[in-house]
């Protein structure tokens, strides 16, 4: 799957399940392991972890499964990799402590 599909892909399916406030960041000669960043926000740990699980689940249908996903347990934040896309999916309280938007952007 190609870099831009792949990443509407993921935006597409965070939307499906109402994430808010959907951004990417391109961190192509920033980061050396990924090229796109897809932030998100859930509104509790369950909503959070819900995102999550839905774009696990709809990414091994088209035989694409993440890399690894971390933080379900918690459910503040959790990322899901992609390999050429990075999700994170946060809480509003995590999302403005981090600022991952001002570090990356």
């Amino acid at each position: 799957m190609q870099v831009q599909e792949l990443h509407d892909f993921i935006v597409d399916k965070v939307d499906d399940i109402k994430a808010q406030d959907i951004v990417t960041l391109d961190v192509r000669g920033k980061s050396s392991i990924t090229e796109f960043m897809v932030v998100c926000t859930g509104t509790s740990n369950r909503h959070v972890a819900s995102i999550a699980d839905h774009v696990n689940k709809e990414s091994k249908l088209i035989d694409f499964p993440p890399f690894g996903i971390s933080g379900e347990e918690d459910g503040e934040w959790v990322v899901v990799d992609m390999g050429s896309v990075m999700l994170h999916i946060m809480q509003e309280d995590a999302r403005n402590l981090y600022q991952l938007e001002k570090l990356w952007g």
